[in-house]
């Protein structure tokens, strides 16, 4: 790759989980507004669970997720009283207009939960809410915490996925963004997970850390394929200190550069197909007769805040501070601060404080980012046969990128828009064209790659 074109491409810009993205929520999605959307639901329809555990017993340097370190329990026992609060009061309002089809549980670290909590958290989402008989539940796992204890109430619970952080397994790269966690831990977890029954693996991996070299990352990748999970997640470390302040503990002098965190993703990327995982969207892989590769070469896959899934649920129901929910009408998020979140939920309340109710525009430009996110293409015809007026308007804007970009990043094919393969790597350069509100936004990105 040229090297001027591999810098453009690493410029900063959104993840696209969602769009409109979230820095672009606003308070004038409320909590009234999020009572009128539940009570909107219509019968005989398919929900999502999302639940947040905004708490670590060790911070990773690298993470930007929404959690807090805590060394002692009782704020965890505590929370876990408002959470059960929010489920009552949410699923009052749900009850009888859908059933869950999947949960999953996101941190924060859920295993930082003992195992009667994590059993009585399940319990209490069975007796709130009417659940299909083969629902997936999807539990995200920090090795380092789990034991025999542990493994069984997951199991209790009905986890049918199971997802561990891995990042890298070289002791210089786990030292410098305190996760220090070895191979023997982690397939361990993985041993105990599917002696119990559960018949799908995840493993994420980050390129772009620390002291990571390709040599570390080449080294990681093929340990991690010895135990043969049936998904495989490859990010981008995002350095946002400016958001996240314990970031400030990696210097950035440790940081590969753009060229660098390219061939590392190229590399790892490589190296994971060759042993014949199916590349899914931009950074996920699986196995071939895994359900999300199954999805993919059906045209089926989604994205939401959890990353590429098959889940088809129109309705996300978020639960937890600054946890996010996706219905017909918009997204909305609830308040980020534990203690405020605690002190709504507890009264009876809702929790949104923010979010965004989709226009025609939002509708059509979030669903060519997601198939471009998803599929590297979207059709013509589909655009203009799902969105009228609105498709044609994008359609015009499609076909000005594609003619005038002597890059190629987008091509006109037939009647499709296709990113080309070797372009593939920096769709979120390539979404963001189609993203109104970027421009106008003052958000601050990770790079693109």
């Amino acid at each position: 790759m040229r090297p001027e074109l591999a810098a453009r491409l690493c410029e900063n810009v959104p993840r696209y989980t969602s769009y409109p993205s979230a820095p672009h929520f606003h308070p004038g999605i409320d909590a009234v507004v999020y009572r009128g959307w539940l009570e909107a639901l219509e019968g005989g329809g398919e929900i999502s669970l999302y639940l947040h555990i905004p708490y670590c017993d060790r911070l990773c340097w690298f993470c930007a997720c929404h959690t807090k370190q805590t060394r002692h329990y009782e704020p965890v026992a505590a929370y876990l009283r408002s959470l059960y609060a929010e489920i009552a009061t949410v699923g009052g309002l749900v009850s009888g207009k859908g059933r869950i089809r999947a949960v999953h549980f996101g941190g924060g670290s859920p295993t930082m939960l003992k195992p009667q909590h994590m059993v009585a958290l399940g319990t209490a989402l069975r007796d709130n809410f009417d659940f299909l008989d083969d629902a997936k539940i999807s539990v995200e796992i920090d090795p380092n915490e789990m034991d025999e204890a542990r493994l069984d109430a997951l199991a209790e619970i009905g986890m049918t996925r199971a997802s561990l952080g891995v990042q890298d397994f070289d002791p210089k790269v786990q030292k410098a963004i305190n996760r220090e966690q070895s191979f023997l831990q982690t397939k361990a977890v993985v041993d105990g997970v599917r002696s119990r029954g559960v018949d799908s693996v995840n493993l994420d991996l980050l390129y772009g850390l620390p002291h990571q070299t390709s040599e570390s990352v080449r080294s990681t990748v093929a340990q991690a394929l010895t135990l043969e999970p049936d998904r495989m997640a490859l990010f981008g470390y995002a350095h946002v200190p400016w958001f996240k302040k314990h970031q400030t503990m990696i210097e950035e002098a440790w940081l590969p550069g753009p060229t660098e965190r390219i061939a590392q993703s190229r590399l790892a990327a490589r190296a994971i197909e060759d042993k014949g995982y199916e590349s899914i969207g931009l950074d996920h892989f699986a196995k071939p007769g895994d359900a999300l590769a199954v999805a993919a070469r059906a045209g089926a896959l989604h994205r939401n805040f959890q990353g590429y899934t098959e889940d088809r649920c129109e309705t996300l129901i978020g639960l937890g501070p600054s946890s996010i929910g996706r219905f017909r009408q918009g997204y909305v998020q609830n308040m980020p601060s534990t203690g405020e979140y605690r002190h709504r939920v507890e009264g009876g309340e809702l929790a949104v404080v923010r979010g965004v109710a989709f226009s025609d525009d939002d509708r059509v430009r979030g669903w060519i980012i997601e198939r471009l996110m998803c599929d590297f293409a979207f059709s013509a015809i589909d655009l203009v046969e799902s969105f009228g007026k609105a498709g044609q308007k994008l359609l015009r804007q499609a076909s000005s990128i594609a003619l005038k970009d002597p890059d190629r990043l987008l091509e006109l094919q037939g009647d499709s828009f296709v990113v080309p393969a070797e372009n593939r790597p920096f769709v979120r350069s390539i979404a963001v064209k189609f993203d109104k509100y970027f421009e106008r936004g003052t958000a601050r990105h990770s790079a693109a790659v």
